[in-house]
């Protein structure tokens, strides 16, 4: 079932403001909420993670009927992209290579930031290469 364009870019937009809350506080803890919503967006699609849900919940419902639709697939690859690279800066953060936390926190809100500010999903794109890759393998 395609899903409302809306939500994941909801999500993205929440996403940009945490990430970018973590680049300027240096939080490990909030790296870490961050890395487990993007875990709980990969495992369970982009309703299942908790800003899937305040869109769900909060936003959706006084928004009118939406008109654009996407598969699930792109958005949740995009959510196991973004868990490597919170999960690569957490532990930078957390083993004290303060460079690498920021540097993947760094790439993962550019990437949030491009798909909340101008629609384009970078984790998508690379799931719609990696298919036409693999389907031309075949």
């Amino acid at each position: 079932m395609d899903i409302d364009v809306r939500g994941p870019r909801f999500g993205a937009a929440v996403t940009t403001l945490v990430l970018a809350v973590v680049l300027i506080t240096g939080s490990a803890w909030l790296l870490a909420w961050q890395t487990l919503a993007f875990a709980l967006g990969a495992a369970g699609g982009v309703g299942r993670s908790p800003y899937g849900w305040l869109f769900r919940t909060l936003v959706r419902p006084r928004l009118g009927r939406p008109t654009e639709f996407e598969s699930p697939e792109p958005p949740r690859f995009a959510q196991a992209v973004g868990l490597a690279f919170a999960g690569v800066g957490l532990l930078g953060f957390t083993l004290g290579a303060d460079w690498l936390g920021v540097a993947a926190t760094g790439a993962a809100l550019a990437a949030a930031f491009l798909n909340a500010a101008f629609g384009y999903c970078l984790g998508c794109e690379m799931y719609l290469l990696v298919r036409r890759l693999t389907v031309r393998a075949e």
